[in-house]
């Protein structure tokens, strides 16, 4: 009788879930309008951080490229940072850096899209940028021999990736002869034979407002936006658009192939149709996909059965059809022919036997819950409207959860007898390939000379001045509540209004390098593979259907988080701390997941990614540093139940515990939870020593890591630093960091290695500043006979920032970007959970990020290359090149 009442009331749950959600959401400020010229926008007032998203969704992608190159819709995209009439790309990318640097874009088969994440006081900047864009592009031949060399940088980058290779080789066997048949990359010769002129008729062709939608999610006034939008966008004309190619699917045949992978484990993929986004079977498709990825499902059960290292389902729909795969990882060595034989059996089992009840109705609770969490985060809601609007062509994100809600079993059932067809499935096998053996480089092969180009100030239209002057420091948001238990663990509050739900975040301060005990490396994997098994009162599958019955998303470990809907905080809570605190740690799984980890471990220590990460470990880290200890198979498998306890025991504990709770919870009434389900968690003996040492300067090394895979070569600099974290250096030295990257073609790296010389596609300076040790690098990718030539580039800019202070320009844009960055950090509640935590974790002040934003305001220019000076050595990197073997 109780087996029945729970099921009653689960599906009584997943039904007030839905109807609760669509009320909700229909309750938001959301203001929509359709302009003359066919422009579609959508406002949704979201008040969660005094900033705002915008994404343009152009109704156009590669299913509309000409024949023969189908990286069009990709290579306008790039164009489109390249400067419009009235726009220089100089000035476009002084404003992006002015607004804070948060923009990316994307090109998929249907759509390309433009995003913006900005200060709330930004937005009509940001808007002005893409109704001048939405008009016309430069695409002059000059600029587009510029961008090329960038864009073919991309290609090779996923060309390099074993997982893309998979995936456009699915898309083609499961869709030829349609537009589907290729994603929208594009490819060297295609973009070889590819004019501006071309570039600029696609723009004229699909670029009109009537192809466009518009959405734009934040901290704004609906209406007055609104007046903005039509102010901006509202003379552009409307235009006939051209015929799009008609998508006409061929009946499936069965097909399979073998290939290499330079990842550490095999692959062994089932892929098949799904039901596209304009079928009535969307929705129960859908669903069962979710099952099928379900960690209570039976292809993810292969990982606890000792069959697969990792496993689960991935749908990814297109408006006629769509692609789902079921996967499976294998160690090197094993058996990937096997595991497809597995995956296929599931799948025949799930047809003959159907789908139980019981996950159906669990999926739709979490499609429902996924509703309320979008809220937590700017983008993501944004992204929701986008996705359903110009993806989907649906009216709301509402029409999803409402077709969701009517999904039945026999739906389910029916849509997988009709599209999971093992007869006609595309197979594949990646067996893991390990590198060669990486080799030692000698000396620079000489110096390369350039004419120092500082950056000159530019000269701004009128509408855009305005926004490039240095602002004051943000408004320090309010003060999270601060709680430390009597057992040591701190708490901090952040309640918001925005959704109707709660996020916990933690972590356990932790350090496996100084807390495994000598010889028993490995154990914190262990540990880590351990937790998913379930807790002293709740086996595997029972706690994960605990979850599922409040539709709540867990992950546990050092750093360990819960998002559930606030109505259900408690009982989630009480999950959260049975697993993180009574984990059952069984035998039987134990075996299985030592097995597996020794396994991975063992095709791990020879892939390419590993070596070349070892690499420069050893040249940055003096002998016998504690960073240099690494977990083998033997010293895996001569691990025991009880080293791993014992460690669980020494690293978990409350007083090295942080937990963040923000969303819909007061600080009183999470206090209390975290109290009644924490509180008696106890730690013996002192705290143990989690910092790192000091460490001297790194030596100089140039090492090469052959990887057959790929076809780029992934360079990465650095070098040790003696910064501290709390050094005041490390405050000029941001301000530096941002002269060189992180604002697009406005940085020196970017305007030399990218617009300038199209060497690299991305290029970033990084700056990791811990209590102790700190390091400084810089990242790239490119063809490997340019990577000597980009390293030479990287040095020289460095060297003028130690030898000639930067320009009033470079200094006034870079604080303006770090302090426009600080308010944008607040406009996801894992952001702002995640650097709580971080503050905690280093030792700061609560409020660094306003203490920082009046120490960047005091920066001089002198002081950028006084501390670049004292801190930084160009030709002291260490440098790590993983690429093709033959050079």
């Amino acid at each position: 009788m109780r087996r029945h009442a729970d099921r009653c009331g689960s599906a009584l749950l997943a039904v007030l879930l839905v109807l609760f959600l669509v009320a909700a959401a229909s309750a938001d400020e959301v203001v929509r309008s359709t302009l003359g010229n066919g422009l579609r926008v959508v406002i949704v007032r979201n008040t969660l951080a005094p900033a705002v998203t915008t994404q343009l969704n152009y109704l156009v992608g590669s299913d509309e490229a000409p024949v023969g190159f189908p990286g069009t819709a990709h290579a306008l995209e790039h164009m489109m940072f390249r400067g419009s009439p009235g726009l220089s790309a100089d000035q476009l990318a002084t404003l992006i850096a002015a607004m804070g640097g948060d923009f990316n874009a994307d090109t998929q088969q249907t759509i390309t899209q433009y995003f913006f994440t900005v200060p709330a006081e930004a937005l009509e900047t940001a808007l002005h940028v893409e109704a001048v864009r939405m008009r016309a592009i430069l695409g002059t031949e000059r600029l587009w021999r510029k961008e090329r060399g960038a864009i073919e940088q991309e290609v090779v980058q996923d060309l390099s990736d074993p997982e893309y290779r998979l995936s456009i080789k699915i898309l083609a066997h499961l869709f030829a002869g349609t537009p589907y048949a290729h994603d929208a990359l594009g490819t060297r010769p295609s973009f070889d034979r590819t004019s501006a002129a071309m570039l600029r008729r696609f723009h004229r062709d699909w670029y009109a407002p009537n192809n466009a939608i518009l959405v734009i999610v934040g901290n704004v006034d609906p209406a007055a936006t609104l007046t903005t939008v039509k102010r901006l966008f509202g003379s552009i004309a409307g235009r006939p658009l051209p015929t799009r190619a008609p998508c006409e699917l061929r009946p499936l045949k069965p097909g399979s192939f073998d290939g290499t992978s330079d990842l550490p484990y095999g692959l062994a993929v089932v892929a098949y149709r799904l039901p596209g986004y304009d079928s009535p079977d969307y929705a129960p498709g859908q669903i069962l996909a979710d099952i099928l990825a379900s960690e209570r499902g039976k292809i993810y059960g292969l990982v606890p059965d000792g069959k697969a290292l990792f496993a689960g389902f991935s749908a990814n729909p297109l408006p006629h059809a769509g692609v789902g795969y079921a996967m499976a990882a294998f160690p090197q060595g094993g058996d990937g022919t096997r595991l497809i034989a597995e995956l296929k059996g599931i799948v025949a089992t799930y047809l003959k036997e159907g789908f139980p009840a019981e996950l159906v109705e669990a999926a739709k609770r979490h499609e429902a819950a996924q509703a309320e969490f979008q809220k937590n985060s700017l983008t993501g809601l944004a992204d929701a409207w986008s996705q359903a609007l110009a993806v989907e062509g649906r009216n709301s994100p509402d029409d999803d959860r409402l077709a969701i809600a009517r999904v039945s079993v026999a739906d389910v059932n029916r849509v997988a007898r009709e599209y999971l067809q093992n007869d006609t499935a595309l197979t594949a096998v990646l067996t893991p390939q390990p590198a060669g053996t990486p080799i030692a480089g000698g000396k620079s092969r000489g110096r390369e000379s350039f004419t120092p180009r500082q950056a000159r100030a530019v000269r701004l239209p009128p509408w855009a001045r305005q926004i490039t002057k240095l602002p004051g420091p943000p408004p320090a948001p309010p003060a999270p509540a601060d709680f430390t238990l009597a057992n040591g663990l701190r708490l901090l509050v952040v309640p918001t209004t925005i959704s109707n739900s709660v996020t916990f975040i933690g972590q356990v301060k932790n350090n496996p390098d100084l807390e495994t005990a000598p010889g028993k490396e490995g154990t914190a994997d262990l540990l880590d593979g351990l937790f998913s098994y379930g807790t002293t009162t709740l086996d595997r599958l029972a706690f994960q259907k605990a979850l599922d019955d409040i539709a709540a998303e867990a992950e546990i470990g050092t750093s360990f988080s819960l998002q559930v809907l606030a109505d259900y905080s408690e009982r989630g809570i009480a999950l959260l701390a049975d697993n993180l605190l009574h984990p059952v740690l069984p035998e039987p799984a134990f075996s299985i997941v030592r097995r597996e980890t020794a396994a991975s471990l063992a095709g791990e220590l020879k892939s390419p990614g590993y070596l070349a990460q070892r690499a420069l470990r050893e040249a940055l880290f003096p002998a016998h540093d504690p960073a240099l200890r690494q977990a083998t198979p033997d010293t895996v498998n001569r691990l025991t139940l009880a080293d791993v306890r014992n460690y669980y025991q020494t690293v978990f504990r409350p007083d090295m515990t942080t937990i963040v709770a923000i969303g819909a919870i007061t600080p009183e009434k999470a206090k209390s939870l975290v109290e009644r389900y924490f509180g008696d968690w106890r730690a013996a003996g002192p705290p143990p020593q989690t910092d790192l040492p000091a460490v001297p300067a790194n030596r100089v090394a140039t090492v090469s890591v052959p990887d057959p895979g790929r076809v780029q070569d992934e360079v990465t600099m650095a070098e040790t630093l003696g910064l501290r974290r709390t050094d005041p250096d490390y405050y000029p030295l941001q301000v530096g960091l941002h002269v060189l990257s992180g604002g697009f073609y406005a940085t020196r790296l970017y305007r030399e290695l990218r617009e300038r010389t199209g060497l690299v596609y991305t290029v970033e300076a990084f700056l990791e500043a811990g209590k102790n040790r700190s390091l400084f690098g810089v990242v790239y990718g490119c063809d490997p006979r340019n990577a000597e030539r980009a390293k030479l580039i990287v040095q020289r800019v460095i060297s003028d920032l130690q030898r000639q202070p930067v320009t009033a320009a470079e200094l006034e844009q870079a604080k303006t970007l770090l302090l426009r960055q600080i308010p944008l950090a607040q406009a996801d509640t894992g952001q702002i959970a995640m650097g709580l935590l971080e503050r905690v974790e280093q030792g700061l002040p609560l409020d660094e990020p306003t203490v920082a934003a009046r120490r960047y305001l005091a920066i001089s220019a002198q002081k950028v290359r006084t501390a670049f000076a004292r801190w930084l050595r160009p030709r002291g990197f260490a440098q790590v090149r993983r690429g093709p073997a033959s050079r």
